[in-house]
C-alpha cells in the first residue's frame, strides 16, 4: 500500500465522509454513503460502498455516540443511501494492494466493530436491525450478520452472499462463516454451497436458509422497516428522557518517542522493540452519586481512562507494529479505583444506563486488549495502583512482576506494591471467552495463589525485568502471536473466540499464501478478466 498513513481513530459526525446519522424519537438510522474518492490512502476507489479501514473508524464512532450521547435511541436502522446496493464489502483493490498486517489489522478492528454492534443489542437494549435496500456482499453481509433482525429488498434482484473463496481466494475474515452457521443457525450444507455460491442467495430462499429474517416488496419497504424499528424499540429499557453524555475530544498529543493523553502515557522503545505505558489512577474521590458522574460527563475518570486506553490500543496496533512488547505500570490510590468502581458497580445493578454503558465499554476496551497481537507484562512497584479495574491489565498480561519488598537504596520507608481484588474483577468485565479474567487463569482450579508470575527482590529487579524484555525481542513474532493466542483464553469456547482465532490462524495464513496474494493470485487478478492460478496441492 503505496505512503501508509498514521491512521487516526479520532473523529466526530460533523467530519464523516461516509455515514449519515438520522434520530427521530427512539430509531436512529445510521446511512452507509461511502464517498467514492474518500479512501485512506490513494490507489483505489470505495466503489458500489465498499469499505476501508476509514470507513469503519466512522462506524465505530457512530456506534460510540449512539449509546453514550443518544440515551434514547432504542433500535438502530442500518441501510444504504445508494440504489440497487447495501455494501459490497472490504475494497478489493486496497486488500491487494495492503501489506499482510495491514490486511489482518483492518479485519480485527472491522469484528470487533461488529462486536460492538452485537453488545449494544444484547447489553443496553439499542437493537440494531439491518434494512437491506440492495445487495449485501462479503463484509456488506457480515455488517448484516452483526443486527439482531435483517430485511432484505425483494425486488428480484437483490441477495445476500459470502463469494470470498470463489471469487478471492480467501475467507469472510470479520467472522462470515461463523455468525452464519453459530448465530443464524444455518445448516451446514446450506451453508457450504451458499459460500461457494458468488451470486449469492435471495428471496424466500434467503429466508428459508435463515440468512435474512424477512423479504420485503419494494412497494412496502419503507412502511415495513418502520414497523420493524418501532416493534423493537417497544422492547427496550432505555430511558425514555435521559440526557447523553457527549464525547468531547480526547486530549491527546504525540512525538516521536511518546504518546500522551491526560491519564496515560505511552513511552516509545523502538531500539528495544517495546511501549512502556504508564496509566494514573484518578486524582479526586468519585462524586456522591452517579448523577454528580453524569454531570462530568466524558471528565468521569472510568469514561476516560477507558476512551484513551481505546484509542492507545488502536493507535499503538495499527501504526507502531515494530513494538511488540508492551509494558504496563500504573500509579495512584489503590483504594480511589475501588470507590470508582462501586460507584459504578452499584449504580448499574439498581438500572442506571451510563454506569451500565461505562462497563461494558471497559469490557469490551480490555477485550480489545485480549485480542491484540503484543505481548503484555505489568510491573508492579511500591506507588502502583493495580486494583478492582486497573488490576484487569495485570490479570490480561501474559506475565506481571510484583516487587517483593520496597527499593532499599532509594526509598525504604515507601509502602510495599500491592494488587487489590475488587468485586468488579468477578462480575461484569467478562473476556471473549464469557470468563473472568480470574476463571480464566485459574481454569480448572479453586481460585488460590498466583495472583502475579515472579515476585523478584530490588536486587534482581531491574535485570529480571530486562530479560523479560528482551528476551520478549528476539523471539519469532509469528509464533509469539500464535502462542499467546492460545493461552490467553482457557475455558469455553464461545462465537467471539471462534471468530478470533481462526482470524489469527486463517486469515494469517490464507492472505499470505500465493493462491490469495501473490501475483497470479485471486486477489491480485480479480477484475483483471484472468483467472487465478492457484497451487493445486491441499495442505
Amino acid at each position: 500500500m503505496p505512503d501508509q498513513p498514521l491512521v487516526e481513530f479520532r473523529t466526530a459526525p460533523e467530519r464523516y465522509r461516509h455515514w449519515r446519522l438520522a434520530i427521530e424519537g427512539p430509531v436512529a438510522t445510521l446511512v452507509m454513503d461511502v464517498d467514492e474518492q474518500g479512501g485512506l490512502v490513494p490507489g483505489y476507489e470505495l466503489k458500489l460502498n465498499s469499505y476501508d479501514l476509514g470507513v469503519d473508524i466512522e462506524l465505530y464512532d457512530a456506534v460510540q455516540r449512539l449509546r453514550f450521547e443518544h440515551p434514547g435511541v432504542r433500535t438502530v436502522v442500518l441501510t444504504s443511501g445508494k440504489p440497487k446496493i447495501f455494501c459490497a464489502g472490504a475494497n478489493i483493490r486496497m486488500l491487494a494492494a495492503a501489506p499482510h498486517g495491514w490486511k489482518v489489522n483492518f479485519c480485527k478492528f472491522t469484528n470487533e466493530t461488529r462486536n460492538g454492534i452485537e453488545d449494544a443489542t444484547a447489553h443496553s437494549g439499542q437493537t440494531y436491525l439491518a434494512a437491506l435496500n440492495g445487495t449485501a456482499s462479503g463484509g456488506g453481509y457480515e455488517l448484516a450478520l452483526a443486527c439482531e433482525h435483517i430485511m432484505l429488498i425483494d425486488d428480484r434482484s437483490s441477495a445476500v452472499s459470502l463469494p470470498e473463496l470463489p471469487l478471492l481466494g480467501v475467507l469472510p475474515g470479520t467472522g462470515g462463516l461463523t455468525r452464519v452457521s453459530d448465530k443464524r443457525h444455518v445448516r451446514r450444507d446450506l451453508a457450504d454451497y451458499f459460500s461457494t455460491k458468488a451470486e449469492g442467495v435471495g428471496g424466500k430462499k434467503a429466508v428459508q436458509w435463515r440468512l435474512v429474517d424477512e423479504t420485503v416488496p419494494r412497494p412496502r419497504w419503507d412502511e415495513t422497516v418502520a414497523e420493524r424499528a418501532a416493534e423493537l424499540a417497544a422492547r427496550s429499557s432505555r430511558p425514555d428522557n435521559a440526557e447523553g453524555v457527549a464525547l468531547t475530544p480526547l486530549a491527546k498529543t504525540r512525538d516521536d518517542d511518546s504518546i500522551t493523553y491526560d491519564h496515560i502515557e505511552a513511552r516509545l522503545d523502538r531500539d528495544a522493540g517495546r511501549v512502556d505505558i504508564s496509566v494514573k489512577g484518578p486524582q479526586n474521590d468519585p462524586p456522591a452519586s452517579i448523577a454528580g458522574a453524569r454531570e462530568q460527563g466524558a471528565a468521569f475518570w472510568p469514561l476516560t481512562v477507558t476512551r484513551e486506553l481505546d484509542d492507545l490500543i488502536l493507535d499503538l496496533r495499527t501504526n507502531q507494529a515494530e513494538l511488540g512488547t508492551w509494558v504496563f505500570r500504573t500509579q495512584g490510590d489503590p483504594a480511589t479505583v475501588l470507590a470508582y468502581d462501586e460507584l459504578l458497580l452499584t449504580s448499574a445493578s439498581t438500572g442506571d444506563w451510563f454506569a451500565n454503558e461505562v462497563l461494558h465499554y471497559l469490557k469490551r476496551t480490555l477485550r480489545r486488549l485480549d485480542v491484540t497481537s503484543r505481548s503484555l507484562i505489568a510491573v508492579i512497584e511500591p506507588g502502583s495502583c493495580f486494583a478492582g479495574s486497573l488490576l484487569e491489565l495485570a490479570l490480561a498480561a501474559d506475565r506481571s512482576f510484583q516487587l517483593a519488598g520496597v527499593f532499599e537504596d532509594t526509598d525504604p520507608d515507601a509502602e510495599p506494591a500491592t494488587i487489590t481484588l475488587g468485586d468488579i474483577n468477578v462480575g461484569p468485565l467478562t473476556m471473549s471467552n464469557g470468563l473472568t479474567r480470574l476463571q480464566t487463569r485459574f481454569w480448572g482450579d479453586e481460585p488460590g495463589l498466583g495472583l502475579i508470575t515472579f515476585a523478584p527482590d530490588d536486587i534482581d529487579w531491574d535485570e529480571e525485568i530486562r530479560i523479560a524484555t528482551e528476551e520478549r525481542a528476539s523471539f519469532s513474532p509469528d509464533a509469539l502471536t500464535g502462542l499467546e493466542a492460545n493461552y490467553r483464553f482457557a475455558g469455553p469456547e464461545t462465537m467471539e473466540t471462534k471468530i478470533f482465532g481462526r482470524l489469527s490462524a486463517w486469515q494469517n495464513w490464507i492472505f499470505n499464501r500465493p493462491n490469495a496474494s501473490g501475483p497470479d493470485g485471486a486477489l491480485r487478478r480479480f477484475g483483471t478478466g484472468q483467472r487465478a492460478v492457484f497451487d493445486r496441492k491441499r495442505v
